[in-house]
């Protein structure tokens, strides 16, 4: 007996080291500049990243979020007043105040959604525009007529009228963003294309500012996007992002926590007839890197120059690159 059971046993543990071994010769090893190193499967059903705190699939997570800003676009923008009680406009009003884009400026606002940031920039432009002009009529008040004579032959080249690319992967919100703009009055200085954030339909070296907003945490690579970020900008470009992060403070972190998941999903059923969804936004915020881990990954994407901001006490944090 001892010895066909030594033989049904060695078969069973032959077997065993190799489907090991198979398993073991599926994986390799890549290394990078940015990193000691990183494993990956062959079989890409393996790769697993988080939505909200669920682990799913690589391959879903994108179309989990499209569906989720699908579901929301209608009543995207009611929500973001209801849910950050209008201090939502504050953030990306200061946004626009540390970019302090210069007339002639080109934005690419990646995840631009419905358009706020958009707007705020061409709305920037327009007034940065009109106080240039009103100082160059009142410094051409004190002109000699030979000063007034050069100013109108000048072979100086005119600068160009800045532009907006508003650029998001689902077709739902940049609709609700064309509607606004129309309402709105804007016109042909801003476009509207579909795109996706980890392979940007555009050339390198095509922006002066590229903008995401509340979005880059809900693309399934972090590092891709930052590098396409990276890639269309022009040298001294500048990138920036806003978004949610950490709270420092112990007490606002937990009034911040109670309100996010007894309040924020409620708002989401009542005004948009969604929990899921912003039961997911609220998880998703949780799972994004604090600010010093974004800022070195930012960094790693090539940018110089790095730093970020906090607002409202770390809820909310601009980070700021520059392409050199």
């Amino acid at each position: 007996m001892a010895a066909p059971f030594r033989k049904v046993a060695s078969k069973l543990l032959c077997g065993s080291c190799r489907v090991l071994h198979a398993r073991l010769r599926s994986r390799v090893i890549i290394s990078s500049p940015t990193s000691a190193h990183c494993c990956y499967t062959v079989d890409s059903n393996d790769k697993s990243t988080h939505f909200g705190f669920e682990t799913v699939p690589e391959g879903q997570k994108a179309e989990k979020v499209y569906k989720v800003f699908e579901s929301v676009a209608q009543k995207y923008d009611v929500m973001n007043d209801a849910m950050s009680l209008g201090i939502h406009r504050l953030w990306k009003d200061s946004l626009l105040h540390v970019m302090n884009p210069q007339p002639g400026a080109r934005l690419l606002d990646t995840a631009g959604g419905t358009g706020d940031i958009s707007f705020r920039f061409l709305d920037y432009v327009r007034f940065q525009r009109g106080r240039r002009d009103r100082r160059a009529a009142r410094a051409n008040q004190t002109l000699s007529w030979q000063q007034i004579n050069d100013s109108y032959t000048s072979t100086e080249p005119v600068q160009q009228g800045s532009r907006a690319v508003v650029c998001d992967i689902n077709k739902e919100m940049l609709k609700v963003g064309k509607q606004r703009a129309e309402e709105l009055g804007y016109g042909t200085d801003l476009s509207w294309v579909v795109g996706d954030a980890e392979e940007l339909p555009f050339d390198d070296d095509q922006f002066d500012v590229y903008t995401i907003a509340f979005g880059i945490r809900n693309v399934t690579h972090i590092e891709q996007a930052l590098q396409e970020a990276h890639r269309v900008l022009k040298p001294g470009g500048r990138f920036l992002c806003l978004e949610f992060s950490k709270v420092s403070n112990p007490l606002l972190s937990s009034l911040y926590d109670a309100y996010s998941f007894q309040v924020i999903p409620v708002l989401g059923e009542v005004i948009a007839g969604d929990w899921k969804s912003y039961q997911y936004l609220v998880e998703s915020i949780r799972r994004f890197p604090d600010q010093e881990t974004f800022k070195g990954m930012i960094e790693d994407s090539g940018f110089f120059r790095v730093q970020y901001f906090n607002l409202t006490g770390g809820v909310v944090a601009i980070h700021s690159g520059f392409k050199l």
